[in-house]
């Protein structure tokens, strides 16, 4: 029986540097957009085994934040171990639309159990069904 490539030559091998970000980006196949790789029969994110092979063990409690907001990016270098909430936290700053593009500023932009929403997005519903449950009573 042959020996099974070691995890670290399958990395490298569906690994492509961009050379303008500096990322390593996964080739190979995604889940939610993050790198997969498996290692005897368990999976692996490749940001992870990345960091955890180069950098140290994710600490308990944290998750790596992708500083370069690519998902398919591996390079240890890109990613930072933050707490859940920072992590998304920084997610919400960076977009500055939604995604019908209004601008999220303090007057359009509403708050609900922690998530983020377009308020001239929520009025558009609103009229929609204002309109469509007046012409279903006409």
């Amino acid at each position: 029986m042959p020996a099974l490539d070691p995890p670290i030559n399958r990395f490298w091998r569906y690994v492509s540097l961009n050379d303008v970000t500096g990322c390593w980006e996964w080739t190979r196949s995604l889940s939610s957009g993050y790198g997969q790789l498996e290692d005897r029969g368990k999976k692996l994110y490749a940001h992870i085994f990345a960091y955890e092979r180069f950098i140290e063990k994710v600490p308990v409690g944290l998750e790596l934040d992708h500083l370069c907001r690519n998902r398919k990016c591996a390079n240890p270098a890109h990613l930072q171990p933050v707490t859940h909430k920072e992590n998304i936290r920084r997610g919400y700053a960076i977009r500055t639309h939604c995604p019908r593009g209004h601008v999220y500023d303090e007057k359009n932009t509403s708050w609900y159990q922690g998530s983020r929403g377009c308020r001239e997005c929520n009025r558009v519903k609103a009229r929609a069904n204002y309109a469509k449950r007046r012409s279903a009573v006409a």
